[in-house]
Order: C-alpha cells, then sequence, then structure tokens
C-alpha cells in the first residue's frame, strides 16, 4: 500500500500516527514555496500543516523547484503527501498534506508564473540558500551574476528567484492585484533586509515606478529558523514505511526542537503561525545572536575540542560529565551575559534546551562536518563574544580555550598531513610558524590573519596570554581530561 489521498485513513487508524485533520480538497493553494527541500518540507510547511490543523485556512503550497524535478515526480505518485518523523527518545510520526502541488520552473515556467501571479497567492516563501539571492560582496544584487544578467534580457522566462519575484510582482501591479509578502527562510543574517534590496536593485533596472511601487507595498519580513534536518536515507524509507504501514518514498526527519521566529512588519493575511509556535517579534537579531552565541559557539567548541579527544559525533562528545561539565560552564559563565537577550526569550531556558539537543541519540552529527571552514565560522560564533567580554570586562579564559582548541586542531592536521576544509587551507599550509613548539609564535601566526582576526585582538595582550597559555594547556594535558584543563587555566 502506497501512502496517498486514497490510504491516508487508513494510516491515520493508528491513533500514534498524526494525519491532516482540514478538508485538504477544499483547501486552496495560498503560499508559493521556491526550494521545497528537506528543511522547508521538515520546517515551514510543518508550521503550516499544523496551522491548518488547528484554523484552518486556504494556506496550501506550491512548492516551485527552480531546477530539479526530484520533488515534483517523486511527491506526485503519492499525491504529494509525505511523513515527518520527529527524532528524540521517542519517534513520533505525522503525515504532512500542506504541499498540494509541486512544480519546476525550468519545465513550467508559465504555471510557476500564473501561480506567483494568482490573486489567491498571499504569500512567497523562500529556502535557496544564500546563493540563489545573487548577492555581491556589498550585499546588493549581482548584476553580472550569471542568471541575473540572462533574466534582464529575457524577463519573461526567468531563471532566478529574484527575476520570478519581480517579475510576478510586476503582473500584479499591471493588474491591480495586491502583492504578495516574501518571507526567506534561508539561514542567512538580515534575510528580509538582503532579498528587498536584491529585489528592488533588479526592478531599478528596467522599471523605477515598480520598485518603487514594491518598496512601499512589499513586506520582506527578516527571520531566523532552527532544527537539525537528517538527510533521508534508504533505511529513513524502509523504517518510516513499516511504521506507518503504507509506502513513503520521500518521508524526512527531525528533531523535536525546532524554531521560527519572524519580524512583525506584516501587511495583510497570513495563517495562524503564532498559534503553533512561530514567535514574531520587533528583535530578529536578538534571537540570531542568541543563536550563534549559544548553539553555535558551543557547537565549534565541541566539534574541535571532541575531536582532539577522540570522539565522532556531538551525542558521543556531550555525554561525557567532564564535556557536558564544560560547555555547561562556557554557556554560563562566558555566553550568557554577553549580549541583551530579545525579551521573548529566556535565554537560561534555552541554553539548557541547546544542551539538551545535543544529547539526542537520534540525531547523529559529525564533528568532523562542524568543524569544516572554522576560519568563518569563529568570526561568527566565538570571535564576537570574545571581543564583547574583553570590552565589558568579562572573562575570557573558557572562549580563549574553545580558540584554541581550534588552533591545535588545524596545528595537528598540518603536522599529520591530514585535509583541512576551510577556505584558508592553502594559507594555513604556507605558515611554517603553526608547526612550531613554541606556543607563542603559533598564536602570533593565527593573529596575523587580517581576514580573520582584527587589529583589536590582535593586538590584545591579554588574550595573547590566555590563547598561549590555553594551548600550550592543551598540548602538555590530556584533551579528554577537559576538567583538568579548564581547571588549570581558571
Amino acid at each position: 500500500m502506497k501512502l496517498s489521498n486514497q490510504t491516508i485513513k487508513s494510516v491515520g487508524e493508528n491513533s500514534t500516527i498524526k494525519i491532516p485533520s482540514y478538508n485538504r480538497e477544499q483547501t486552496e493553494i495560498g503560499i508559493v514555496h521556491l526550494g521545497p527541500g528537506a528543511f522547508h518540507r521538515a520546517h515551514q510547511a510543518v508550521y503550516t500543516e499544523d496551522a491548518m490543523n488547528l484554523s484552518g485556512g486556504d494556506w496550501g503550497i506550491c512548492g516551485v523547484s527552480l531546477r530539479s524535478a526530484t520533488a515534483r515526480d517523486v511527491l506526485a505518485e503519492q499525491d504529494n503527501l509525505y511523513t515527518l518523523a520527529i527524532l528524540d527518545k521517542q519517534i513520533n510520526y505525522q503525515v504532512i498534506g500542506a504541499i498540494k502541488e509541486v512544480l519546476v520552473a525550468s519545465e513550467q515556467t508559465q504555471q510557476v508564473m500564473e501561480r506567483l501571479s494568482a490573486a489567491t497567492t498571499k504569500l512567497v516563501t523562500l529556502t535557496i540558500t544564500e546563493k540563489g539571492y545573487c548577492l555581491d560582496a556589498d550585499g546588493r544584487l549581482d548584476l553580472t551574476h550569471q542568471d541575473i544578467s540572462r533574466d534582464l534580457k529575457n524577463r519573461s522566462t526567468p531563471v532566478s528567484a529574484i527575476g520570478y519575484i519581480v517579475q510576478a510582482l510586476g503582473q500584479r501591479h499591471i493588474n491591480n492585484i495586491a502583492p504578495f509578502n516574501v518571507l526567506s527562510c534561508d539561514n542567512v543574517s538580515g534575510n528580509g533586509d538582503k532579498l528587498r534590496q536584491a529585489v528592488i536593485d533588479y526592478a531599478m533596472q528596467f522599471d523605477e515606478e515598480l520598485a518603487a511601487w514594491i518598496t512601499v507595498n512589499v513586506a520582506f519580513p527578516n527571520a531566523m529558523v532552527d532544527s537539525i534536518t537528517p538527510k533521508t536515507e534508504d533505511y529513513t524509507v524502509a523504517a518510516v514505511s513499516e511504521s506507518i504501514g503504507a509506502k513513503d518514498e520521500w518521508p524526512i526527519q527531525r528533531e523535536q526542537f525546532t524554531q521560527w521566529v519572524i519580524e512583525d512588519n506584516w501587511t495583510g493575511p497570513r495563517p495562524d503561525w503564532d498559534k503553533v509556535g512561530v514567535i514574531f517579534t520587533s528583535d530578529v537579531d536578538g534571537f540570531e545572536k542568541a543563536k550563534l552565541r549559544l548553539l553555535n559557539c558551543l557547537h565549534s567548541t565541541l566539534a574541535y575540542a571532541g575531536s582532539l579527544a577522540g570522539f565522532e559525533t556531538v551525542f558521543e562528545v556531550t555525554s561525557d560529565d567532564a564535556f557536558y561539565e564544560f560547555i555547561c560552564k562556557l554557556a554560563k559563565d562566558e555566553v550568557i551575559g554577553s549580549f541583551l537577550p530579545p525579551k521573548e526569550l529566556d535565554v537560561e531556558k534555552y541554553s539548557n534546551e541547546i544542551i539538551e539537543r545535543f544529547l539526542n541519540p537520534e540525531i547523529r552529527h559529525l564533528l568532523a562536518q562542524i568543524a569544516w571552514d572554522g576560519s568563518q565560522k569563529v568570526q561568527m560564533r566565538i570571535l564576537p563574544i570574545i571581543e564583547d567580554n574583553l570590552a565589558l570586562g568579562r572573562s575570557t579564559k573558557l572562549l580563549s580555550l574553545s580558540l584554541a582548541c581550534w588552533f591545535e586542531f588545524i596545528c595537528r592536521a598540518l603536522k599529520e598531513g591530514r585535509e583541512i576544509v576551510d577556505p584558508l587551507a592553502a594559507t594555513f599550509a604556507s605558515m611554517p610558524e603553526l608547526l612550531n613548539d613554541d606556543t607563542n609564535d603559533v598564536v602570533d601566526a593565527f593573529l596575523s590573519i587580517e581576514s580573520v582576526f582584527g587589529e583589536s585582538l590582535k593586538n590584545n595582550k591579554q588574550l595573547k596570554r590566555q590563547l598561549a597559555s590555553s594551548l600550550q594547556t592543551l598540548r602538555v594535558g590530556e584533551v579528554s581530561n577537559i576538567n583538568s584543563i579548564v581547571e588549570k587555566l581558571c
């Protein structure tokens, strides 16, 4: 038996499996989503599903894949239904019906444009990754980008998300149809502001009046999203299909924790997301900072310290009592208090939730993967906390240890001839100082990398002393006994 409209009632006879409670056949499409990949199906589509289960409404989703036909072809065989498996100590299943159709833009350009231009479409959402915004280094639309250059010459048949959005808004303006709101769900800081700028830059190239109309009438809320969504594997398909009693060719899995924070500058209708856990706020930046400083800082710390100690996954290293105590102390003593949290966030509760997420045995999050691109990640996850704590006269001893673990992670890889997955891999390889035994030389070499460290950190004598001391303690001690290292440094 295959999962479909005809079999869903049979699936729902199992009381442990949640199925749509709204009338799916009569629900109209109100959302067009560009990029219906794993994260969208596990996150925004689920919030929309829950909102319709609670309140109804015409908020069905049309998923638009800009190029790949996989989502359309697989989901069409099961009436666009699929199963969400929530991975925790107990696994729960929910059949999601919010996605009503999937189109492939490269094959169905006219149908996509008709859906975007329809008066029934109230909202366009996106998960297209940062590269899909076609931005330059200054955060403006890159007019030399291949897709943008091509779309400006062929506006009625675009290939980029920006081209589709502007073309559809132009059609709505001409036809006197109210504009849709545009909501980025990508993990990009200030995503709404950046998307808005890209859309306006594009429209300005050929229609200043349209650009002005968009500026006044279209909302581009900033948003922050969070939930770990492991890749669907063959065993996922088999396990889910067996559990629901129907063949599901493309289920999705996600951790229990999920978060969606949206800037409250909305115009017009929206699903009852606020009733199913979405936070609407004026301080999305505060939530992003909390995520970077707690989730991401602790993640990177575990990645480097845990790898040095021989652990493989986040679950394994966090399950070690010494490392658990270390990251709890780091969060409590040096991260919380380094920033002003948004009023809607209980930061201590949030910190505890994050560490509990690390202890989920069903999520196999590899430390090696988190460790990739460290030269970029530490700039966002660790260095700003150090800078703020130094300015506030707060301790940076544990943060210095976190940074020293990254230093040692790179140094060991160089000494052992292992691949370093980092944009600065060639730079590291060209620095003989990183092979030195003198930790002061190593610290000076790292701090000299201008693209990572600014002048204030490079010349801070207190930080340099702490980094050299941390690195020396790491090298003479056993990293697996992280508590003894912390005691010596603190």
